[in-house]
């Protein structure tokens, strides 16, 4: 009787695939372990190069960990670390016979003569972890890919969030104690005390530093705004200041112009050519000297831009991921909030929930790459059907409740000159043209704050106020003037009228395409 060929089924064909691991091996170096903890026994200075790079869970021998665990004990008391602190700390852990007691202790002491090479040995043992760590990871992602209920989308944001914590070489913790939260904590604030200057990332803009100390990692901003109020011209001017001025790495996605309108509009800004001559290339020999000048140092600015038009949120976490690990990116812009997509498959729902999942995401991501986010947004109509000074409330971000909810700070761009309003409702009515207004309408750790900035149309580029201080010019062309020829043959002629104005130098065109959105 002919025997029946095993039957090849879907299901032989998952547990094959799955388990071809098994028989192997996984990837270890429990000798170079042994060496580095001897090390650490017997010379100080081996302690201080790897404490900070190894931590228990890249050790293969348990009993390894948990002799690492007893050294990092007595490192974080400021005790001393020798064999016989390491055994008498294992004692009091109940952890010294499970070890193989000081008999193991001793061994691995004798093992080595001196912490030579040390960092060199903890880092082939971080990459064992890391080769462990992948097949782990690889086994669960294949695992799930026959899981038919597994939506794919998911499924590739999930194995790419684990790929990028291997490669930021933090594994996820399940929950910290307390106790190390608060030296955590007590080390940030030390460090913040000792820093000079800000502890977040800067905006260029001295009152809104000021107020915030700098964007805070993990935290995302929503700067919202009607249209023609600045909102794409104040992000630009925020991505030139950090980038150029700070050298901090920025990632800024465009949803609403190409990358060649951004960086045209960025050289108007840095070198003071209007956008409309940039446009038509009418420029004269020195303009051209100045635009090839003073535009090297935004090609030096490490300034990253991405115009991909309806982007998912999906697709911005992945770029996010890979610009964070390649070119170390501390902040992400994103204009704007309302043209991205949920992506991921989500199907259904209607447009509040999908805003509802961008914002809570961009959260996430903020958290997860511990960065500041900052998303620009529109605000509903009923800030041009509102009477008076039509100044914007939090009740009029557009479309979901949930920005305001998922924000560390909200705020709003106001332009009364826009309005045709010619003076600040305030004590003293002063002129509104060329100004704008930043208001911090929520800050989740700090204070609240309307701060008034410079606005030059034609460059699309927002400035501090007090960067132009018209008194001491006034009078500095006065003293001035009371030299000049025309001046004492006219002695009633304004400054300007004796030698030439630059006062409208910066003044808007009239042409309504300078303006920005």
């Amino acid at each position: 009787m002919e025997k029946l060929k095993p039957q090849t089924s879907y299901s032989n064909k998952q547990t094959q695939v799955i388990s071809l691991e098994k028989g192997k091996i996984p990837p270890q170096a429990t000798d170079l372990e042994e060496v580095v903890l001897g090390a650490m026994m017997i010379d100080k200075r081996g302690v201080d190069e790897v404490i900070d790079i190894l931590h228990p869970e890249v050790f293969y021998n348990s009993a390894n960990q948990k002799i690492f665990e007893a050294i990092f004990t007595l490192f974080k008391e400021g005790l001393p670390i020798d064999l016989l602190t390491v055994s008498a700390k294992l004692k009091s852990l109940k952890s010294l016979d499970l070890i193989g007691g000081d008999f193991y202790l001793i061994q691995l002491t004798q093992k080595v003569s001196s912490s030579a090479h040390i960092e060199f040995h903890a880092r082939i043992i971080i990459q064992k972890y890391i080769q462990r760590s992948l097949i782990k990871i690889s086994n669960e992602i294949i695992e799930d890919s026959y899981n038919e209920s597994t939506d794919v989308f998911d499924l590739l944001d999930t194995a790419e969030s684990k790929l990028y914590e291997i490669t930021q070489g933090n594994i996820k913790k399940s929950t910290i104690s307390a106790q190390d939260l608060v030296i955590e904590a007590k080390k940030k604030i030390e460090e913040i005390a000792n820093k000079e200057g800000l502890s977040g990332v800067p905006s260029g803009f001295t009152k809104l530093d000021n107020l915030t100390s700098g964007w805070q990692p993990s935290d995302l901003i929503i700067i919202a705004a009607r249209p023609g109020m600045g909102k794409t011209a104040f992000s630009l001017s925020m991505a030139r200041n950090i980038s150029v001025l700070h050298n901090i790495p920025v990632a800024f996605f465009s949803l609403e112009m190409s990358s060649i309108q951004l960086i045209t509009r960025l050289i108007s800004s840095e070198t003071g050519l209007s956008s409309e001559k940039l446009r038509t290339g009418n420029l004269e020999k020195h303009e051209w000297e100045q635009l090839n000048v003073k535009v090297k140092s935004l090609e030096k600015a490490p300034l990253f831009i991405d115009d991909t038009p309806s982007l998912s949120i999906f697709d911005l976490r992945a770029k996010a991921r890979r610009l964070a690990s390649q070119h170390k990116i501390k902040m992400i812009m994103v204009d704007y909030l309302q043209l991205m997509t949920a992506g991921g498959g989500q199907k259904g729902g209607n447009r509040e929930q999908e805003i509802s999942t961008i914002s809570r995401n961009l959260k996430a991501l903020a958290k997860e790459l511990n960065i500041p986010v900052i998303a620009l947004s529109q605000l509903s109509r009923a800030v041009e059907t509102r009477g008076g000074t039509k100044r914007p409330l939090l009740s009029d971000l557009r479309e979901s409740g949930a920005i305001e909810q998922d924000a560390d700070i909200v705020s709003f761009i106001y332009r009364p000159e826009y309005y045709k309003i010619d003076e600040w409702d305030d004590d003293e009515h002063s002129p509104t043209e060329g100004q704008g207004e930043f208001i911090v309408a929520k800050h989740r750790n700090g204070g609240l704050d309307e701060i008034r900035l410079k606005f030059l149309g034609h460059l699309g580029k927002f400035e501090d106020l007090d960067d132009f201080n018209f008194s001491n010019e006034f009078h500095s062309r006065m003293n001035a003037a009371a030299n000049d020829d025309t001046f004492k043959a006219n002695p009633s002629a304004s400054p300007d009228e004796a030698f030439g104005s630059s006062m409208n130098n910066d003044l808007p065109s009239g042409n309504d395409d300078d303006v920005p959105f």
